[in-house]
């Protein structure tokens, strides 16, 4: 028995997807903890089995993991609270039951930056990892899925490239970083759950084929949308602003922040690009079959979740 948490998220769809297709092979049997059951895809329904209600909640987490062998473990984002507690708080039910329910495998959605002196001090990043730690501790097989920055996340600025041509981030234009989509996340989790023959506890780098400047992301966007994208920088400063304007809390905003400014000093970096049973998804690629719909069709449409 699998259990997926967070199954109707932008990672968590295409897992149950991924996991739906291959489950009969595998013999495998899956439920989903999920607060809201019609936001399942109505073709999946069927063949899952439903726990309703928040996989932060002790009493939810113990009807989830009756019988469960494996879990994929996502923290849904939260920036009502501290990150301490959007990320471990949320965690520390699970990671009391896992044992106690004889969970043996883990999969969890984490950051790169692990053994890096900026790891200490890079917000959000710094709050993940010590949940890891935390499931780590609890006696399980863990993987963290060790992940850069999402192409996803440039589907925020959708409305802007289309009226604009204008996407923004805090980083140095010319420093090449890598990221990574989505489905290739979902990949690496649906190959750790149906195979665990893994043991111990450890992390597993998910990244795009290449390294990207903001310049090269708005060279091929320009190229794949076939009108002009450029790159505006914006402080850090100007990003705490946004972000404590949204009515956020104080120390999540400000988590955001020593995240952005960690990844600017390279906590991303150096990273060991591993073999991996799919081919991982190119920049190219992805705006031509995620940006693009988004960006040349209806305003307003894009679900970034």
């Amino acid at each position: 028995m699998i259990v997926i948490t967070a199954p109707t998220g932008n990672i968590g769809r295409r897992l149950l997807s991924l996991l739906v297709e291959a489950a009969p092979a595998h013999e495998e049997q899956l439920r989903v903890v999920v607060r809201d059951p019609t936001r399942l895809p109505e073709a999946v329904r069927g063949r899952v089995e439903v726990v309703t209600g928040s996989h932060g909640d002790a009493e939810t987490v113990g009807r989830a993991l009756t019988g469960a062998d494996a879990v994929f473990w996502l923290v849904p984002p939260d920036a009502s609270i501290t990150p301490d507690e959007a990320y471990s708080g949320f965690t520390r039910p699970a990671a009391r039951a896992f044992a106690a329910y004889g969970v043996s495998h883990v999969v969890g959605v984490s950051a790169l930056g692990r053994g890096t002196p900026l790891a200490a001090r890079a917000g959000l990043v710094t709050a993940c990892l010590a949940m890891d730690d935390l499931i780590a501790g609890s006696g399980v097989a863990y993987r963290a899925l060790a992940n850069p920055s999402f192409y996803e996340n440039l589907l925020e600025d959708a409305d802007s490239i289309r009226e604009n041509g204008v996407f923004t981030d805090t980083a140095a234009a010319d420093r090449p970083v890598p990221m990574v989509a989505v489905a290739d996340i979902a990949a690496a989790a649906a190959g750790l759950l149906l195979d665990r023959s893994w043991t111990g506890v450890g992390s597993l780098p998910v990244v795009g084929p290449q390294d990207l400047s903001p310049d090269d992301l708005a060279r091929i966007m320009s190229e794949e949308l076939g009108r002009p994208v450029r790159y505006q920088r914006e402080s850090l400063d100007e990003l705490r602003s946004a972000l404590l304007g949204y009515g956020l809390n104080e120390a999540f905003v400000e988590g955001m922040v020593e995240m952005k400014r960690a990844k600017g000093q390279g906590l991303d970096s150096g990273v060991d690009r591993v073999p991996q049973a799919f081919p991982a998804t190119g920049f190219a690629q992805w705006c031509a079959e995620t940006l693009k719909p988004a960006v040349l069709g209806t305003p307003g449409a894009v679900d970034a979740r």
